[in-house]
């Protein structure tokens, strides 16, 4: 049907997805059993991380990475603006001030030199987020903390499944997190994963995850249990995990059908109609495309420069294609701007980018077809 909608994401569930959730949900245990165990294994073993933490979601996951990081009070974290709002929030709640970097116009990341000039002696952690799938400069990041003996937080819900010179996001950063909510590579229905190769953060996240709570305190008496650390309830289930490691299965083939969609879109785009629309690319300009592989999360857009980009959005959604834009810049938002002073001319990349930003649809079961009409009713709203 030509004017279904079409969203901008949709997860895929198989009946070999809907088999292994039933089994659990038909077993002895559907919440803290077997499967979240195997689900983090999986995880590590496709990434290449030691350690893996399931937890309840991806914000989760990003609150308690940031949380067993135990920073002082009042400190400073660099992140980027470009990103939902969940990534800077995690820092709000843990008392910690955001301090927005701007992005690099070719991969709409966190820009490096950015990130240089906004260090203080309060900044103690840098918090980068892989924007589309698209991994961040980890190389360069990671001296910076080095330099300035900084933790490094990779926020990678839009890259499972990405490299970066030769390997598989995950392990990259002390602590990497992933979001298997719908719309992302693989999913769990809600849920997140903490990643590291540190054995001592490894260990206080299981605590933190499960109310700081130690049941193996070297008691005989069956009832007794041991709060080491503050923590929460951001316990995820067994029938989600099995869904989870079901899903992973299927993630390079995930990612395939992705990157061969996204090639349509460029190829569309060479058309004299749309040959201004900018595509991000991997990598561009100074960067070595080999060294980072996008894993496509989503296909921002940027419209010509003098574009009415709120028309176009609305043209677009006229016609039953559900575009979206990623993000309004979090400065942007009420409560950064009741609570914090923040100068946009700082971010100036970030301004223009917004301004000019549309993520179309892209997920695996699009077809070619839905490429072409996409790429119509684009030519037609910039017209």
């Amino acid at each position: 049907m030509l004017n279904k909608y079409l969203p901008y994401g949709l997860h895929d569930i198989s009946k070999a997805d809907i088999k292994e959730v039933v089994k659990v949900l038909k077993s002895d245990w559907i919440t803290t059993g077997q499967k979240i165990g195997e689900f983090e294994k999986a995880m590590c073993d496709y990434t290449g991380a030691k350690y893996a933490v399931a937890v309840s979601s991806g914000t989760a996951a990003l609150d308690l990475a940031i949380a067993c990081l135990g920073l002082p009070p009042g400190c400073e974290a660099i992140t980027t603006p470009l990103t939902f709002v969940a990534s800077s929030n995690v820092l709000v709640c843990n008392g910690v001030k955001p301090v927005f970097a701007d992005i690099n116009p070719y991969t709409l990341n966190i820009d490096v030199e950015s990130v240089k000039k906004k260090v203080t002696a309060r900044t103690k952690l840098i918090l980068c987020v892989d924007y589309a799938g698209q991994p961040c400069q980890i190389d360069e990041l990671k001296q910076i903390a080095k330099e300035h003996n900084l933790f490094l937080v990779e926020d990678a819900a839009h890259s499972l499944g990405a490299e970066y010179k030769g390997q598989k996001v995950g392990g990259l950063a002390d602590l990497t997190i992933f979001s298997f909510h719908p719309v992302k590579h693989i999913t769990t229905g809600e849920g997140g994963m903490i990643l590291t190769n540190n054995e001592v953060a490894y260990k206080k996240l299981l605590l933190m995850r499960n109310h700081g709570i130690d049941k193996e305190v070297g008691s005989r008496v069956g009832y007794e249990y041991d709060m080491k650390v503050l923590g929460v309830n951001y316990r995820i289930t067994d029938f989600q995990c099995a869904l989870g490691i079901s899903q992973l299965k299927r993630l390079d083939e995930f990612i395939k059908k992705r990157r061969l969609l996204v090639e349509l879109y460029k190829n569309a785009f060479q058309c004299k109609e749309l040959y201004e629309v900018q595509t991000i690319t991997e990598y561009q300009s100074n960067y070595d495309v080999s060294e980072c592989v996008s894993s496509w999360h989503i296909f921002p857009i940027l419209l010509p420069k003098g574009t009415n980009r709120d028309e176009v959005f609305k043209k677009m959604r006229a016609k039953n294609i559900g575009v979206n834009v990623h993000y309004i810049p979090v400065y942007r938002h009420t409560y950064y701007k009741e609570h914090y002073v923040f100068n946009q001319d700082d971010c100036p990349v970030t301004e223009d980018v917004f301004g000019r930003l549309l993520t179309l649809p892209l997920f695996p079961a699009m077809t070619q077809k839905d490429i072409a009409r996409v790429v119509t009713a684009l030519k037609e709203a910039i017209k």
